[in-house]
């Protein structure tokens, strides 16, 4: 295991501790979000269940033997958990890095509280350093590309042989720099033919759990 995966590790052991029992949760998509739902495995007799992000997400909680609801049959989620790619001192958040930042959003907006784990490479004052995605219904690929370009100066590039679980493409825009990711992430879901994008700012994380080489720091909003 690299000191990377660790860290990851780290932080997925004690989101645990966010887990409310005898509820439904949610469960995101990602490297680290794998790891949680690693030990979520430990513990899954003192759940409900779990709702996934994603396609791959629900096939590990299952592979696990963790039930999984249909979000349509759920009325509440007690709490997500999900990795980032990006996180600012505010604890705004850049996530889409796998694709799922769709199905995501979704469940998020069905949960009373949002943990976000990530080790402290993900630690930025600045978001736009990573690649902000953005999911895209095909046939607008490249209008959305051009209004991306003209209103925001990004660099939109095609996510090359990869579809969402929605049966989208993903534009990855470089050489960002948001400085007001809500006003960012409002507008760019203004635009015609955007499902989504990858900005977690309108609903941002209420606790980051960030792992370190000395322990897991939790930062709250």
């Amino acid at each position: 295991m690299t000191p990377q995966d660790q860290l990851k590790q780290k932080v997925a052991q004690a989101a645990i501790a966010h887990v409310v029992p005898d509820t439904i949760i949610g469960v995101g998509t990602g490297s680290t979000a794998n790891f949680f739902i690693d030990e979520l495995a430990k513990i899954k007799g003192t759940i409900e269940g779990a709702v996934a992000s994603s396609e791959a997400t629900a096939q590990r909680l299952k592979a696990h033997g963790i039930p999984v609801f249909d979000l349509n049959s759920v009325a509440e989620i007690s709490v997500y958990i999900d990795g980032a790619d990006e996180a600012d001192p505010s604890l705004h958040l850049v996530k889409g890095g796998g694709g799922a930042l769709t199905r995501e959003k979704i469940v998020l907006a069905v949960a009373k509280k949002f943990v976000c784990i990530a080790d402290d490479s993900k630690k930025v004052a600045v978001l736009g350093k990573f690649p902000l995605p953005i999911e895209v219904i095909p046939m607008a690929r490249s209008y959305v590309a051009r209004e991306i370009f003209k209103r925001f100066g990004g660099e939109p590039v095609l996510r090359d042989g990869f579809t969402t679980d929605n049966g989208n493409v993903i534009l990855d825009v470089h050489g960002l720099k948001i400085t007001d990711p809500v006003a960012m992430e409002n507008e760019l879901n203004g635009i015609v033919g955007v499902v989504t994008n990858g900005l977690f700012a309108v609903r941002k994380a209420d606790v980051f759990l960030c792992g370190t080489a000395n322990g897991v720091e939790t930062i709250t909003a």
